[in-house]
């Protein structure tokens, strides 16, 4: 018995051929939509080569796209970095010893968790626009790169306190036996843990990250989804622009996911080569090449 089978019952015979044909009807209609969408977008003359030819120029590239792309990056790769500290400093808070701390943090986390991310963008916009330390030209910048990095932060704190309350006691107890405090326990040994077993979860808040950089085009900041629609304006097909845009999103977001799960498989292999080769501790090929003791003979 694995352990689905512990979670549900396995499907029979009956229950395999309607998942089946099910999933024939859906891909059947996901075919028929696509024909569809194609088909009107022919008759509005979206496919024709005047309304791609501007990509084959450099200009359209050099002006538009890719300035918004390296915006969006530039963007993304801040974000994400300070989300991650944010996270794990606040994740660890959480869960420390001293009550003020926990409930400071809780309430942090809880509150930019609920907050939308258009809301805090729009917010911390505004306030970078009226404060003199932030040059104006870059506060649509770090209004986009603080809203997302409270919010995604919150989630990735979620994300490391949760993944250490699943770890077994035995860490945190084996931990404190050799005389490590609570916290360097979480540290030095729940946390590293904790963050290979959370990794598809944050793989996935960190793409979520990147595309929500899109919603800056709503403070003015010149993203790519912004500089699609220019271009889009400026050459007059709006609705190409905007399927190359979509298309650059679906390479980054696939790139960023392929790299992110190579990380996880790494450190994961490097966790469990370090668990089976710990000094000191014999192995059961080891053990059967020592010989049998023998029975000393008494002197007669």
């Amino acid at each position: 018995m694995n352990d689905q089978s512990l979670l549900f019952d396995l499907p029979g015979p009956k229950a395999l051929r309607r998942e089946r044909i099910g999933n024939v009807i859906g891909v059947i209609l996901l075919v028929a939509l696509g024909a569809w969408v194609i088909a009107a977008l022919a008759a509005k003359d979206q496919f024709t080569a005047a309304r791609w030819a501007p990509f084959l120029t450099a200009s359209a590239w050099t002006d538009y796209l890719l300035p918004g792309l390296w915006a969006t990056l530039r963007a993304a790769a801040v974000a994400l970095v300070a989300a991650f500290v944010f996270g794990v400093a606040f994740g660890l808070g959480r869960l420390a010893d001293a009550r003020l701390v926990r409930w400071l943090s809780t309430v942090v986390v809880e509150f930019f968790r609920a907050v939308p991310v258009l809301v805090l963008m729009l917010f911390f916009y505004f306030m970078f626009s009226q404060v003199s330390f932030v040059p104006a030209s870059s506060a649509a910048f770090w209004g986009v790169v603080t809203a997302l990095t409270l919010y995604n932060g919150s989630v990735v704190a979620e994300l490391v306190r949760s993944g250490i309350h699943s770890l077994p006691s035995g860490q945190r107890e084996a931990a404190l036996a050799i005389g490590l405090t609570p916290t360097r326990s979480r540290r030095l040994i729940e946390l590293p843990q904790a963050l290979v077993a959370m990794m598809p979860a944050m793989i996935s808040q960190l793409i979520v990250a990147l595309k929500d950089t899109a919603l800056g085009y709503i403070i003015t900041y010149s993203e790519l989804l912004a500089a699609g629609s220019l271009l889009g304006s400026a050459k007059a097909n709006l609705i190409p622009s905007l399927i190359v845009t979509a298309a650059i999103f679906v390479v980054l977001n696939f790139g960023m996911s392929w790299l992110a799960q190579r990380l996880a498989d790494r450190l994961s292999r490097r966790t469990s080569e370090e668990m089976t080769t710990v000094t000191g501790i014999a192995t059961a090929a080891d053990v059967a090449d020592i010989p049998a003791p023998t029975t000393p003979q008494q002197p007669r």
